[in-house]
């Protein structure tokens, strides 16, 4: 099993595991989860090492934080981390309107985007309730974009609450912070662009970047990340295997971000594969152990539907990976050479 280490993750010295749980999958993404067996993976990644959790209202419309709740009821909760997020409001419906498609099995609500001062309040209380806490360690502000799922020649900011989210939800996270109800304020999205704006805006602990900074995508390096660096703002990454094809491989049907992936992309991920074959190192190995290379990212929060799925990252999190792979790797043109790499 991977020794788990630390690293912090706030400018206040919340630390949080360099690997943690993801929520997506015990709230139900893509296919349904027995509540047992998401309350099970949550016990294995505790009893593994795993001290941080992520999770968010609008996973499963409240699933995943209610599974959540019932995974750490039984654990000490001063030894644990949890982040959820601000943004969606969860609208009661009735069961007839309920339209699955995202989350299978989803909680009878629809989300509605709002970035008020008075969403982000009434979000954070939903959230205490069905985790079963009194407190939660960080919150980030969440798609501002409106959860935009965009590809090469498309506008990052075709949908933007920006505004929105620093007049409204912005104060309110800084206020908890100030009092200490709240340790660590960020932000959760899927792009890097709006964030270069955010981090200059506001006084953000951290970023939770979903996929953009991976084995296949390095942009961030030379535009978001000395932003960060110069702010003292963190990075949490999130699908860090892409959705799914530095998981499979390129393999067909293989996902990049959500969308089937493109010739050019399972054309990269081939030589990617073939350089780790010549090493003897799993394709998934190196994806989740690339980004914890950058001094700036905090932790890797692959989710995990079973304790099955959870095992085979902490596999992955302990694989040895050879120096030699990532020299080849940057020899290949296939990892930015400005990259920083994680040592042996």
């Amino acid at each position: 099993m991977a020794q788990i280490e630390t690293r912090p993750v706030a400018k206040g010295g919340l630390s949080v595991t360099t690997m943690g749980l993801g929520g997506t999958g015990l709230g139900n993404m893509y296919r349904a989860v027995d509540t047992d067996v998401a309350i099970q993976t949550v016990h294995a990644a505790y009893a593994s090492g795993i001290r941080y959790f992520d999770t968010a209202p609008v996973y499963g419309f409240g699933v995943s934080e209610t599974r959540l709740g019932l995974g750490i009821r039984d654990l000490p909760r001063s030894e644990i981390v949890i982040s959820s997020k601000v943004g969606y409001d969860l609208v009661p419906i009735s069961p007839d309107e309920m339209q699955p498609a995202l989350w299978a099995q989803p909680g009878a609500f629809r989300a509605e985007f709002d970035y008020s001062r008075d969403a982000a309040m009434r979000s954070l209380e939903g959230t205490l309730e069905r985790l079963g806490t009194d407190y939660v360690d960080m919150v980030s502000i969440h798609d501002p974009d409106e959860a935009i799922h965009f590809g090469p020649g498309e506008d990052p900011y075709a949908s933007s609450r920006f505004r929105e989210a620093m007049d409204g939800a912005y104060p309110v996270l800084d206020d908890l912070r100030t009092q200490g109800v709240i340790k660590a304020i960020g932000v959760g999205i899927n792009q890097w662009q709006m964030l270069s704006d955010f981090v200059v805006a506001g006084d953000f602990d951290y970023f939770l970047l979903a996929g953009r900074y991976t084995l296949l995508e390095q942009e961030p390096l030379a535009t978001l990340f000395p932003l960060c660096e110069q702010r003292g703002t963190r990075i949490v990454i999130g699908g860090p295997y892409n959705s799914g094809i530095l998981a499979s491989g390129a393999v067909p049907g293989a996902t990049f971000n959500t969308r089937p992936a493109p010739e050019a992309v399972l054309a990269r991920v081939r030589r990617i594969e073939g350089i780790c074959a010549a090493h003897g190192v799993s394709l998934a190995a190196a994806a989740l152990q690339f980004p914890l290379g950058h001094p700036l990212v905090a932790s890797v929060i692959p989710g995990a539907r079973s304790v099955g799925e959870l095992q085979q990252n902490l596999a992955y999190l302990g694989e040895a990976i050879p120096p030699a792979l990532w020299t080849d790797l940057k020899a290949a043109g296939l990892i930015d050479p400005a990259a920083p790499v994680p040592a042996a």
